[in-house]
């Protein structure tokens, strides 16, 4: 499915981007707002899995850089400079990801509440609206929990910036010895991102069995 959506996405951008046109196009090869949210479910949660490897990665390049033992400082400094900014790129991804989970999201419980009146089977009505509010209140669980691991980013990131911009500004073996002392604290909020993405991530699989 990802891969045809993705061979989709410039024909949808040329015919104007809007959401209408898009579920248009997509209905026509087959695929409803349902499987649009499987997909991007999908996505959150590998972009998700992928941040947690570049900002453990991230973490490493820091733990090497208070070690520093000789060299070229200005290496140093723009092999961290590369990891905040693939860091900051990840979490782009993942913002983006939720974004749009949330978009496909609220059209298809609107469209599956406006479609509950079509129905003559009272019976079959009641178990379409009990299906609803069980699959919204799941996905409410979902999105929270990757909201959460979402903010955890920001520390870490702005801890990433901050020393940076130190180094950039202050390329001597005593710089080194300054950043030293934010080792422990950046460790501690990459340890709740990862933590908070895992449960985000775990959340993410038990909504897309019960769409299965």
């Amino acid at each position: 499915m990802r891969t045809l959506t993705t061979l989709l996405l410039p024909l949808l951008l040329w015919l104007g981007g809007c959401e209408s046109t898009y579920y248009a196009a997509m209905e026509k090869v087959g695929l409803e707002k349902r499987d649009i949210l499987v997909d991007r479910v999908e996505d959150a949660r590998d972009a998700q899995e992928d941040a947690q490897e570049q900002f453990t990665t991230a973490l490493e390049r820091y733990s090497a850089l208070v070690d520093f033992d000789g060299g070229e400082l200005q290496d140093v400094y723009e092999n961290l400079n590369d990891e905040y900014e693939a860091s900051e790129a990840a979490a782009e991804r993942v913002r983006g990801r939720i974004d749009a989970i949330e978009d496909v999201a609220g059209d298809l419980f609107d469209e599956w509440e406006d479609e509950l009146a079509q129905y003559s089977s009272a019976s079959l009505r009641r178990d379409s609206e009990a299906k609803l509010r069980d699959t919204r209140r799941r996905y409410e669980q979902l999105i929270a929990a990757m909201r959460r691991a979402e903010t955890r980013m920001d520390p870490v990131l702005d801890a990433l910036r901050d020393n940076v911009l130190y180094l950039k500004h202050n390329l001597n073996a005593s710089a080194i010895g300054a950043l030293q002392g934010e080792l422990g604290s950046i460790r501690a909020d990459v340890d709740r991102l990862v933590a908070e993405m895992n449960t985000a991530i775990a959340e993410s699989n038990a909504f897309l069995a019960t769409l299965d």
